[in-house]
């Protein structure tokens, strides 16, 4: 290869990765800000709460139809992101304010609770190690994966029969829902891909298209910060 060929394999590379940066770099400077998580202080160390529901439609934006999870800031207001920021080494409470509908098992381990405090969840104020599909409602709706630090939580569905389904988000509790808590130990200060694990993503292959892969629908980022 001549000198000039050699050149260019060089800059050509180089300059389709700066772009891809830069093009990146601007996505998440317009994304949202993180949501705070409530924090606190105690005798055991740091705590914080986190509160966030699950919609089976947006019903606004570019993608009205999209199933999403929306997350509330510690004033109360319902807002459309997934970017959470925590502490570090802390305890985390989670609630999970479940508005749509379940389907039936991918996969047996989905429905485990994995590295939650305990090994366990609360539905509906019953304290379960796993979800049991119930013929009302068959299996879970979503759940809340983070797998760099080994958390998979299930949500289980809202029957398909519920009197009250909501259909736009924000969902208040006059809907039909689940209430899911759980809690779970942060570790060191970092940058954590959260995801729902079912294929949630209606008309795309395989459910794994549209909000599956969209940041601020069905994936986020854990922001944990020291």
């Amino acid at each position: 290869m001549s000198k000039p060929g050699r050149l260019l394999a060089i800059i050509i590379p180089f300059l389709i990765a700066a772009t891809l940066f830069i093009w990146g770099g601007l996505k998440l400077s317009r994304y949202p800000a993180a949501i705070a998580a409530t924090t606190s202080s105690t005798s055991n160390g740091a705590e914080a709460s986190l509160t966030m529901q699950t919609v089976p439609a947006l019903g606004s934006g570019p993608h009205p139809d999209w199933v999403s999870y929306l997350i509330q800031r510690p004033d109360g207001q319902w807002v459309h992101t997934t970017m959470l920021q925590v502490p570090a080494h802390a305890l985390v409470h989670v609630t999970i304010l479940q508005y749509d509908t379940g389907s039936d098992l991918r996969n047996p381990l989905m429905n485990q609770p994995q590295g939650t405090v305990g090994g366990t969840i609360t539905v509906n104020g019953q304290t379960v190690d796993a979800l049991t599909p119930k013929n009302d409602a068959p299996g879970i709706g979503h759940t809340f994966t983070i797998p760099a630090l080994g958390v998979s939580v299930p949500l289980e569905g809202v029957p398909d029969t519920a009197k009250n389904p909501c259909s736009a988000a924000p969902c208040t509790t006059n809907y039909s829902h689940n209430t899911i808590q759980f809690e779970f130990r942060t570790g060191a200060a970092g940058l954590y891909h959260w995801q729902c694990f079912v294929p949630c993503g209606t008309a795309f292959l395989y459910g794994n298209g549209g909000p599956m892969q969209t940041l601020g629908f069905m994936g986020g980022f854990l922001k944990v910060v020291a």
